[in-house]
C-alpha cells in the first residue's frame, strides 16, 4: 500500500450494449486514450459508471477489463457500492483478487442509519482487503452526511487514506482538512471547486468530466500543483460549462453522449435512464466546441 494516489482520476462510463453485455473494445480504447492523455488514475464503477444499475457480473467484467487494459500504467481505484455490509465485503475481496489498487467506498441506504452503523460499514470495507480506501461523502444521493466525529474515527484506520467530498460545502472541507488533513488526503468531487480544494491542500480530482476533457483536467491539476492559481482559476471557469450541462441533463447520459461525439461509441445510459434527445446532444457538442475538444 505504498503507492499514493494523486491527480486526475476520471470516473469511467460503463459501456453496456442492448443485450446487457459489456462492450470491451470501446472500454479498452477509452482506457488507452485517457492514459495517453496523461490522467493519473482510473475509477470504474463510480457515479458516471452507473454502478447503481449494473449487475454483479457486469461490475466484475468492467473491473477486469479496466485492470487488464491499464496494465499497471496508472492505478485503478474501483467503486464498491452496496446497501449491505456483507456485499461490500464480497465486492472488495473480489476486486482485490482481480488486481485493483484501491477502492472508493459508497454506501447506499433505504432506511436511515445512525453514525455508528456508517462507521461500521466503512470499517468492515477497509478490513476486507489490504487496499487503500477512499471514503466518499455524497449526501445529495446517499441521504446522509458522514459526521466529522465519524470521519475522525475512520481516519484512524490505517488503510482508510483518502476522502472525497461531494457536499459542495467548502466550509466543511476546510473543517475536514483542519481536523483530519494529516491522516486523510482529499480529492475534489464537484466540478466548481477543484482549485479551492487544491489550494486547501487537496491531492486531486475524481470526476466524470475528466472522461470528456482529460487533457484540460490534467492541465488544471498541473497549474494548481505549480501554484499558478490565476491561470488555474481561469481554466476552471472555462470548464464550468461542462458541469452546467450535467446539472441540466443526466450525468451518465451527458458523458456518454460526449464520448460518442469524440469517437467512442459507449452506448446509451442504462434503462430506465433515457438517452439525450437530439437537441440535448447538440447542446453537449456546442459546449465541447467551446472548450476545444470536438
Amino acid at each position: 500500500m505504498s503507492q499514493e494516489f494523486q491527480g486526475i482520476f476520471p470516473y469511467l462510463v460503463s459501456p453496456i450494449d442492448h443485450n446487457g453485455k459489456v462492450m470491451e473494445e470501446v472500454l479498452v480504447r477509452l482506457v488507452d486514450h485517457l492514459i495517453e492523455t496523461g490522467v493519473h488514475g482510473l475509477t470504474p464503477l463510480g457515479s458516471t459508471g452507473e454502478f447503481y444499475y449494473l449487475t454483479w457480473e457486469q461490475k466484475r467484467r468492467i473491473v477486469e477489463i479496466v485492470v487488464r487494459a491499464a496494465n499497471r500504467r496508472v492505478p485503478v481505484v474501483a467503486g464498491v457500492a452496496s446497501s449491505t455490509t456483507a456485499d461490500a465485503i464480497f465486492q472488495a475481496r473480489e476486486f482485490a483478487a482481480i488486481g485493483v489498487d484501491g477502492i472508493v467506498g459508497i454506501l447506499n441506504v433505504y432506511f436511515p442509519l445512525k453514525q455508528e452503523s456508517i462507521f461500521e460499514y466503512y470499517k468492515a470495507l477497509a478490513d476486507a482487503a489490504d487496499l487503500p480506501v477512499v471514503v466518499y461523502n455524497n449526501p445529495k444521493f446517499s441521504g446522509f452526511e458522514i459526521s466529522m466525529e465519524t470521519l475522525e474515527r475512520l481516519a484512524e484506520i490505517p488503510n482508510i487514506q483518502y476522502y472525497k467530498d461531494a457536499s459542495i460545502n467548502t466550509g466543511r472541507l476546510m473543517t475536514v482538512i483542519n481536523r483530519v488533513g494529516t491522516d486523510l488526503r482529499i480529492f475534489s468531487a464537484s466540478s466548481h471547486i477543484p482549485v479551492f480544494v487544491m489550494q486547501m491542500g487537496g491531492v486531486g480530482w475524481m470526476s466524470g468530466p475528466a472522461c470528456l476533457i482529460p487533457g484540460e483536467s490534467v492541465r488544471l491539476f498541473e497549474l494548481c500543483r505549480g501554484g499558478k492559481w490565476d491561470e488555474a482559476m481561469a481554466l476552471q471557469k472555462k470548464l464550468w460549462e461542462i458541469n452546467t450541462r450535467f446539472q441540466k441533463y443526466n450525468l451518465a447520459a451527458c458523458v456518454k453522449a460526449g464520448l460518442r461525439l469524440q469517437g467512442f461509441d459507449v452506448g446509451d445510459p442504462i434503462r430506465p435512464n433515457p438517452a439525450l434527445d437530439e437537441r440535448a446532444v447538440c447542446d453537449i457538442q456546442n459546449m465541447l466546441e467551446q472548450v476545444k475538444y470536438v
